[in-house]
């Protein structure tokens, strides 16, 4: 475990899975520590798909290949690459063992820099075949309700930007979505959706087309509590459904679980990336402390 601290914000970074696994500031842990009652993990990186894939396989390059929920990058070990007082990078390359599961050969680059109250997260996919790669790449990070109370059911709300109306497509079957059934994001008159034990009865709300480059995580009092900024093209947002969860994901993708029924090749699948050899896929998001 890597430890970094500015005075002002404090974290940890496990190398397996290069995941984040503490953001404390003043004293305050903000990032679910994993609690396997509720939920095992902190903040894993998914890679090379986000979500699930349509029985749990897929095709590619005439070979049928077997790939659990939200991929292996979170349960493989990295090497770190650098460190200094503010910043730690690990990476993982692949190998036999991920070349039988996904037939391309990549490097995957994951940072974290502190900054102030704030943590940036940082990836890099590099394309070390000689043909074109085909991969998604998401955040999971489970934060702490500011306002949880077992016994209540208010949590607070999430705020958004942009706050212009927003729509969302939802699970269906075996972790898969229903893309052709678009639903209104159920925001109050100020444009908050209110957080509470029935919320995630939907499971997860799943906003793509780009329609949201921030959302505020804020308290009862709805005073900002956190923070996530990002560029990336699918959102989703989440907590475990009727286990009244004491906290809730904030998770910015490049990628999606497949559309139910969906049998296509990788390069297919919907908001799948691609990068044609030796060539990069940069991304980052912001996670805020207010």
């Amino acid at each position: 475990m890597k430890t970094l601290s500015n005075g002002e914000i404090t974290i940890q970074v496990s190398s397996m899975g290069a995941e984040l696994c503490s953001i404390n500031c003043a004293g305050k842990e903000y990032l679910w520590q994993a609690d396997p009652a509720f939920w095992k993990r902190h903040s894993p990186v998914l890679f090379p798909i986000v979500g699930s894939v349509w029985n749990a396989e897929f095709p590619a390059g005439g070979q049928t290949y077997g790939m659990s929920q939200h991929g292996f990058a979170r349960d493989s070990e990295f090497t770190m690459t650098y460190e200094s007082d503010t910043e730690v990078r690990y990476v993982l390359k692949s190998n036999e063992e991920t070349m039988s599961k996904y037939p391309y050969a990549f490097q995957l680059e994951i940072g974290y820099r502190i900054n102030g109250k704030s943590v940036e997260v940082l990836w890099k996919v590099v394309n070390t075949d000689n043909k074109e790669i085909h991969f998604q790449i998401g955040a999971h990070p489970a934060f702490y309700f500011p306002n949880y109370d077992a016994s209540t059911a208010d949590r607070g709300f999430f705020a958004f930007e942009p706050t212009s109306r927003l729509q969302y497509v939802g699970l269906k079957e075996k972790g898969c979505a229903d893309a052709e059934t678009i639903y209104s994001v159920p925001v109050d008159a100020e444009g908050l959706l209110p957080l509470n034990i029935h919320t995630f009865d939907i499971d997860t709300f799943i906003v793509e087309n780009s329609q949201l480059t921030a959302v505020h995580l804020l308290d009862l009092n709805k005073k900002p509590y956190l923070s996530m900024r990002f560029t990336a093209p699918v959102v989703g947002l989440w907590s475990p459904p009727t286990k009244n969860a004491p906290f809730v994901c904030i998770e910015p993708w490049y990628g999606r679980c497949d559309r139910v029924g969906f049998a296509g090749e990788f390069k297919d699948k919907d908001w799948a990336q691609h990068l044609q050899p030796g060539d990069v896929f940069d991304a980052s998001y912001t996670i805020e402390i207010a």
